[in-house]
C-alpha cells in the first residue's frame, strides 16, 4: 500500500509551505500549473456542473481556482494544519459552499471515493513523496468520471536536478549524481523526494491505464535568472516566457518540474461485419 514518505513532514510543515507558495518560486509553479491545466479542463455537464478532486491540496489555492469556475471540489489532505489554511483559503475567496475538505492519505483513495466520481483530479507535487505512485496513479484513474474527464499529474524532473545542481549550485558531483538518481534531496521538508523521467512516468500512466493528451515543463529558466532581474517586477514577463518555453519539448525537458494532462481512453468500438 502506498504511504506518505515521513509524513509528518507534511502535518508539521503547513505554515512553511504556505509561505513557500507566497514566493516568487511557489507562486510560479502554481501559476503555470494551473494555466496548463485550464487549456484542457473538459466542458460544463449541461444539467450541473463539474466535480474535481485536488489530492495533496495544500493550502487550497488550486482549489478556490477551480471553484471560481463553477466546479465543485473535494479537497484531499493528510495534514489537519494545512487542510485548516484550505478552509481558511476557501472562506477569504467565498467558494467555502463549493468546497469539501476530506483528511487522508493518497493511498486511501479507493477507500474514500467511489468509481466514476470526478471529472477533474489535481495531484500535483505528490507522487515524489509516495511509497507507490503507481497505486495511486490507478485511483486516481478509477476515480475519473469518464473519457472527458482529465488527470493532472505535477512531479519533479531529474533533468532539473542536474541543471539546479550545476548552474544553482555549482556543484558538478551532484549534478553528475543526479543524471542517473531516482531520489534527490527536498530542501523545503527535509528527507528525500523521488524524481521522475518523462519515460517512467509516462511508464506509470500507462501502468494505470491512461493516456497522456499533453506534457508541459513548468520553471524552464526561473530558478537561474541572474538577481538584477527581480522575481517580483518582473513576475509577469517571467510567466509569459515560462508558458511559451514549456510547451516546447526542447526546453521543457530540462524544466524543474514536469506536468502531464491524461485522461482514460475511450473503450475500442469494434467494427461490426
Amino acid at each position: 500500500m502506498a504511504t506518505m514518505v515521513v509524513n509528518e513532514r507534511f502535518r508539521n510543515g503547513a505554515q512553511d509551505y504556505a509561505a513557500y507558495l507566497e514566493t516568487p518560486e511557489g507562486r510560479l509553479r502554481s501559476d503555470l500549473a494551473f494555466a496548463n491545466l485550464e487549456d484542457f479542463l473538459p466542458r460544463s455537464h449541461a444539467k450541473k456542473s463539474l466535480s474535481a478532486l485536488d489530492i495533496g491540496c495544500g493550502t487550497g489555492a488550486t482549489a478556490v481556482r477551480l471553484a471560481r469556475l463553477g466546479m465543485q471540489v473535494t479537497l484531499l489532505d493528510s495534514s489537519p494544519a494545512m487542510l485548516d489554511i484550505a478552509n481558511r483559503t476557501a472562506q477569504q475567496a467565498g467558494v467555502a459552499d463549493k468546497v469539501v475538505l476530506q483528511q487522508g492519505d493518497a493511498s486511501q483513495l479507493t477507500n474514500l471515493f467511489p468509481a466514476a466520481t470526478f471529472d477533474v483530479i489535481i495531484c500535483h507535487n505528490v507522487l515524489e513523496f509516495l511509497d507507490d505512485p503507481i497505486a495511486v496513479m490507478c485511483a486516481a484513474a478509477r476515480a475519473l468520471r469518464d473519457s472527458s474527464a482529465t488527470l493532472s499529474v505535477l512531479v519533479r524532473n531529474r533533468a532539473g536536478e542536474v541543471f539546479k545542481a550545476a548552474i544553482q549550485a555549482g556543484d558538478l558531483a551532484v549534478a553528475e549524481n543526479s543524471l542517473t538518481a531516482e531520489w534527490g534531496q527536498e530542501s523545503l521538508y527535509g528527507g528525500r523526494v523521488r524524481l521522475f523521467t518523462s519515460d517512467n512516468l509516462q511508464a506509470m500512466l500507462k501502468a494505470a491505464s491512461l493516456a497522456v493528451i499533453a506534457d508541459r515543463g513548468v520553471r524552464v529558466m526561473a530558478d537561474y535568472l541572474p538577481p538584477r532581474i527581480s522575481r517580483s517586477a518582473e513576475y509577469e514577463r517571467i510567466l509569459e516566457l515560462e508558458r511559451k518555453l514549456g510547451s516546447q519539448p526542447e526546453f521543457a525537458a530540462v524544466a524543474r518540474y514536469k506536468q502531464y494532462l491524461a485522461n482514460r481512453p475511450s473503450p475500442a468500438i469494434e467494427d461490426v461485419a
